[in-house]
């Protein structure tokens, strides 16, 4: 078993870094661990665990900005943020749950992984709403960015920078961001039988509208039945969900008026703020995605892609594989669990699915399979050269001895 560090506070992590770097030893970065199986494999020889970077540093509700250390429990930021009637308005999911390992990780970690839910396309990503932040590099120097205010981001954007990077550039140590207010009241229309083309439809037809929805997504029957949410109409079918927030009679005024424009499409009901909570909870979280079941083939992605694009993307997926596919952001967002099928090798049907979201205008990442297979196949993708060589020169420029994550993103950097 690797040598686990665990520093006591910020100079101790520098001094853990430092001796690394100076020795070559390679380290996993890790908070909870809860999303360990988010990227490539990484084999190294230590674990850098930042369990005692915790606490909030500075909250002020007025201002909508909170600075915590990047150990920090996310569910101790939304509880001093829920206390407050605040939240994080790119509404971040537990990836654990996806992996067997639940607990909503840390806030370090969902910046770092630059992990986004149903609000994306709203209010944009968790890299967004990053105001200032303090890290080590691989080269065992410490470095910050930003500040409390918007005015103090100066320079290169670091927040940027880091947030996706997966700790392969630098160990994130503390981090400024913004929050937004709670909205007092939120309602879902639910449309039920919908296939998935006249779901994206829907979606569509929503989101011109001037009723400004702030989450939509279609699921298939498999994926709605998962939901611990009782609908009126009794076990449904495929479900297009369509979220209303804001003061609680414009949200009650603006639920009528798109539920008479969708009244010829599908019979609809609606879920209210407890239950409509609950629904965009379990859907951020990956609930209603298939569980893990540990075997080799079977694989989840994440497709990301123009809006417009997600039904011809799914005419792609299913001519590849057999599958459930579930779509978020507005159909921006796909999930896709292809099932295992002997008589097609998954290193094959993952170059069929990168090549379908290429072709459609995105990114396909392969988000859960076995460390086996995610160390066999591109996880992100083949990178354009201009890409990987961007890349690369920025893993020189933090990390030179490639002692950070090591491979966590593409082999060898």
């Amino acid at each position: 078993m690797s040598e686990t560090f665990t520093p006591e506070n910020e100079a101790a992590l520098l001094d853990v870094v430092r001796a690394a770097a100076a020795d070559g030893r390679r380290l996993e970065i890790r908070g909870q661990g809860t999303k360990r199986g988010f990227g490539r494999p990484v084999t190294t020889d230590a674990v850098l665990s930042l369990a005692n970077h915790t606490g909030i540093v500075y909250f002020d509700p007025g201002e909508l900005v909170m600075e915590a250390e990047a150990g920090t429990p996310l569910a101790e930021i939304e509880a001093a943020l829920d206390a407050a009637n605040q939240r994080l308005a790119f509404e971040p999911g537990d990836l654990g749950a996806l992996y067997g390992t639940p607990g909503g990780g840390t806030i370090g970690g969902v910046f770092a992984c630059n992990v986004s839910g149903p609000r994306r396309p709203f209010a944009g990503a968790a890299r967004d709403h990053i105001l200032g932040l303090r890290a080590v590099s691989g080269r065992g120097e410490m470095f910050a960015a930003g500040g409390r205010v918007v005015k103090n981001v100066t320079g290169y954007d670091m927040g940027k920078l880091m947030a996706g990077s997966m700790g392969t550039l630098a160990v994130l140590s503390r981090i400024t961001f913004k929050v937004l207010p709670r909205s007092e009241a939120e309602r879902t229309i639910l449309l039920f039988g919908e296939a998935p083309h006249e779901g994206l439809g829907a979606l569509g037809l929503a989101a011109g509208e001037t009723v400004d929805i702030s989450a939509g997504a279609h699921v298939g029957r498999a994926a709605a039945a998962r939901s611990s949410v009782s609908y009126v109409a009794g076990a449904p079918g495929p479900v297009t969900a369509l979220r209303l927030e804001g003061a609680r009679g414009a949200v009650a005024e603006r639920c009528d008026a798109l539920r008479r424009l969708l009244a010829d499409i599908a019979p609809s009901e609606e879920l209210h703020t407890h239950n409509s909570r609950i629904f965009w909870r379990e859907l951020r979280d990956g609930a209603l995605l298939p569980a893990a079941d540990g075997g080799d083939g079977a694989m989840l992605w994440r497709l990301t892609l123009p809006p417009a694009e997600g039904a011809m993307a799914l005419d792609r997926l299913a001519a590849i594989a057999d599958g459930e596919v579930l779509f978020d952001w507005l159909g921006g967002l796909a999930w896709f669990a292809p099932r295992p099928n002997a008589g097609i090798s998954p290193e094959s049907v993952a170059r069929d699915i990168h090549r379908a979201a290429t072709d459609s205008g995105g990114q396909a990442v392969l988000i859960r399979a076995s460390d086996a297979l995610r160390g066999r196949i591109a996880v992100f993708g083949e990178p354009a050269p201009a890409l990987l060589d961007i890349t690369r020169r920025l893993k020189q420029n933090f990390d030179p001895k490639g002692i950070l994550n090591p491979g966590r993103m593409f082999e060898g950097l």
